[in-house]
């Protein structure tokens, strides 16, 4: 294992046992990094997890729980706490993505989502905000998406979700920098995960099409983004909306 600034360093993430959290914490445990994974119910995928680090020397728990419950969130920040101490940097990237045209959405779906990727990105920001304040030191990275930033027919609901966690992003960022806190939004495009196959082969065709780079990411190259935005690398950079999608969207200089 080599080290780093995240050397010895508490990472919680969120969605931590599948995809682009899966990847960070692989990243940030082989730079030294205590890694907290949180997961909603797949624990066969959790165990794996938390196998792959520690066997290679990494230190690891996994940590089960509903981010989008205040409860459960403040649950898991507590069990995080139990195992390696004071929490350095949460990445929230647990959400989900419902994918129905515009006429079709329901006030169930609509709440689902919203449950899920901005009630919880709410309550995992403000379980370890109060801590972060007091020690005056903490890296927050949330993950959004590009449909955050485009009009997606079809993803009514997971749009305007995402769209609502860059703008909490900026704001908590404005109003915790003195406290020596950073906060940055992470925006991937396509990226090869289980939830990209929620869209239609034909769909990935017509992305794929649509991106300079002729490709849809890879949960590393995400990792790496979000490693980035979580360490001193990135000091100068607070309140930011990180687009990583092979060039399919491009924010205005």
């Amino acid at each position: 294992m080599t080290t780093s600034d995240f050397s010895g360093k508490t990472v919680l993430i969120t969605g931590g046992t599948r995809g682009i959290g899966k990847a960070a914490a692989i990243r940030l445990a082989s730079e030294g990094a205590n890694i907290a994974a949180n997961y909603f119910s797949r624990h066969e995928d959790a165990a794996q997890t938390q196998a792959e680090i520690e066997q290679a020397g990494g230190r690891c728990v996994t940590i089960a729980g509903d981010v989008s419950q205040p409860d459960q969130a403040q649950q898991i920040v507590d069990q995080t706490r139990e195992a390696f101490g004071p929490i350095d940097m949460l990445m929230h990237s647990a959400g989900i993505s419902i994918v129905e045209h515009a006429t079709d959405v329901t006030w169930e779906t609509w709440k689902q989502t919203m449950a899920v990727n901005l009630d919880g990105t709410f309550n995992m920001i403000y379980a370890v905000k109060d801590e972060m304040i007091e020690r005056q030191f903490g890296r927050i990275v949330t993950v959004s998406s590009i449909a955050a930033l485009r009009e997606r027919e079809n993803q009514v609901h997971y749009s305007a979700s995402k769209a609502a966690v860059i703008a909490m992003t900026r704001c908590c960022a404005q109003g915790w920098g003195r406290h020596n806190i950073r906060l940055n939004c992470l925006c991937p495009g396509l990226t090869e995960t289980e939830m990209a196959h929620t869209l239609s082969p034909e769909v990935h065709k017509t992305i794929i099409d649509a991106t300079p780079i002729g490709r849809i990411g890879t949960a590393d190259e995400l990792a790496s983004v979000a490693r980035f935005l979580l360490s001193e690398e990135s000091s100068y950079m607070t309140g930011q909306t990180v687009v990583a999608s092979g060039g399919r969207v491009m924010l205005p200089g």
